[in-house]
């Protein structure tokens, strides 16, 4: 588990935004919705900046029960400034599950994968990327696929 917790704090590090606008959301949502459509993925994707919900999509076998999982994990990536896959691995790590803590209420939050920060050079967290509707490593590693992508176009 180490190793998975550091792998994503790398991630979080490595996966930064000079810059982030509406149209670098649905810029991102698309290249999410080609993903999830090219291997026939049941997701629903989400991103928004601050508060403002920029782009929202849910594909082929879905439910609106993804959509509070959606909302679950993005307020965690807000609350922490973390992924939710981190932030749950974490609290696993240290023997507690994260939706146990005290003062987690696991119908607001959750720490499970899917979850991840949008991070600008110089501003820090300035919204949050968001799929549910697989396992929660794939979750979060189709989101940090399709940042990748993003990224990598400049």
């Amino acid at each position: 588990m180490d190793d998975i917790i550091r792998s994503i704090e790398l991630q979080e590090l490595e996966l930064v935004w000079t810059h982030f606008t509406n149209t670098d959301a649905l810029e991102l949502g698309a290249v999410l919705m080609r993903l999830a459509r090219d291997r026939d993925l049941p997701v629903t994707i989400d991103i928004t900046r601050g508060e403002q919900q920029l782009f929202h999509a849910a594909m082929a076998g879905t439910a609106a029960h993804n959509d509070v999982w959606i909302a679950r994990k993005t307020r965690t990536v807000r609350e922490f400034g973390e992924s939710s896959y981190l932030v749950g691995l974490r609290a696993k790590a240290e023997g507690h599950p994260f939706e146990d803590r005290p003062w987690i209420d696991s119908l607001r939050f959750a720490g499970h994968g899917g979850g991840f920060p949008i991070t600008v050079v110089g501003v820090g967290v300035v919204g949050t990327v968001t799929v549910s509707g697989l396992a929660q490593a794939d979750d979060h590693a189709l989101a940090v696929e399709a940042i990748g992508v993003m990224l990598a176009r400049g």
